[in-house]
């Protein structure tokens, strides 16, 4: 429900820096391909919309309601697998009355409200194994269709958020430790096992990226020279960066020897055409909002809002950096989009729903700033 605010404690250097970074991937996006600026324009400008009218009304309304929020992810993502459309060997969109999106980014704002509220009731229970497991098993139908889809990146990204909501949720520090204690060997056998030739446990496209992250020298043009060109292309920015829509002959992006520079590599073109200056600007942009996002939810009046600003802000914080890393050189490739800056309407909108969430809690916060 709606409820009377005070435009004082409106959060208005969060929207600030959303919009900010969101113009800068209107900039970019335009350079890197002209034909979805507008469209990425137009996406910026309902997602304020929508952010805007969120943050008016109570987070509570909605979290009271998370069932119904359950059963409408897992309904979104059932969709995919009957009536999803297929492009690049992946089934990630559906149409629904005219409308394409991609429910698997929806599901990341979707599962942060629906565990929020469940954490919160549970919140006492929480360190019980019958917890525990239950909410393991809740959390498994909607990994399993995001990782079917194929989408191993989005699925990476919600396991994140899960662990991060469970710990901010007040999970045991005894029971965190036996899970790594568990988890870190586990990783490191199955990455060893995912470089054999023969490997049955991820796509053979999903190998190569990894092989090509770590043997840039023999994948010289599949993953690997991407990412080197990528290097090259934030090098070459220098301080203040060759300007917006290059066109010169020294120009990787514009030699087309980076492929979706749009969406994956957006922050070589940052990086090539506003430099130094435009690519930290970038950075702090997102690393500011992620913070505020956290600052938020310490302050919220329950533990349902910390849980929201933690899971949103944690997917912004956590896409940014494994975006930036893949730029960089630094991961292999993980189709990871870099928030409000890579083109893709479902995510920027996804986005903004969040913060819009998240601008609520503020207005609601006990702790006064």
């Amino acid at each position: 429900m709606k409820k009377k605010y005070r435009v004082r404690d409106y959060n208005f250097l969060l929207v600030i820096f959303v919009v900010a970074v969101s113009i800068i991937g209107v900039l970019a996006i335009g350079s890197a391909k002209e034909s979805l600026q507008n469209k990425q324009m137009m996406g910026v400008i309902l997602g304020f919309f929508i952010m805007l009218v969120i943050s008016l009304f109570d987070y509570g309304f909605f979290l009271k309601f998370y069932w119904v929020i359950y059963g409408l992810n897992l309904v979104f993502l059932l969709l995919v697998r009957l009536i999803g459309s297929d492009a690049g060997g992946a089934q990630r969109w559906v149409t629904i009355l005219g409308i394409q999106f991609q429910p698997s980014e929806l599901a990341k704002i979707l599962l942060i409200l629906f565990y929020a509220q469940y954490i919160m009731i549970h919140k006492e229970k929480l360190n019980r194994l019958k917890t525990l497991v239950t909410m393991i098993l809740l959390f498994i139908p909607p990994l399993a269709l995001v990782y079917l889809q194929p989408d191993m990146s989005t699925s990476i990204v919600i396991v994140v958020v899960f662990v991060v909501l469970l710990f901010v949720g007040g999970l045991s520090w005894k029971i965190i430790a036996g899970v790594a204690a568990v988890v870190i060997p586990t990783f490191v056998i199955l990455f060893m096992l995912i470089l054999q030739p023969d490997q049955k446990l991820i796509r053979d496209f999903q190998q190569t990226r990894i092989l090509a992250w770590l043997y840039p020298d023999e994948y010289e043009n599949a993953e690997g020279y991407q990412q080197q060109n990528s290097i090259m292309a934030i090098g070459s920015g220098q301080l203040m960066g060759k300007g917006l829509n290059s066109t010169s002959i020294g120009s990787v992006k514009s030699g087309n020897f980076i492929s979706k520079t749009e969406t994956d590599f957006i922050f070589a073109v940052v990086g090539e055409e506003l430099g130094f200056v435009g690519s930290t600007s970038t950075v702090l942009l997102l690393f500011g909002i992620s913070l505020m996002c956290f600052n938020t939810g310490r302050k919220a009046k329950d533990m349902a809002g910390s849980l929201i600003c933690a899971g949103v802000g944690i997917i912004i914080g956590f896409q940014s950096f494994t975006n930036i890393s893949v730029a960089t050189g630094l991961f292999p490739n993980t189709g990871i989009p870099l928030p409000f800056v890579s083109n893709g309407l479902t995510s920027l909108l996804c986005l903004y729903m969040g913060i819009g969430f998240v601008l609520n809690v503020r207005l609601q916060c006990e702790k006064k700033y």
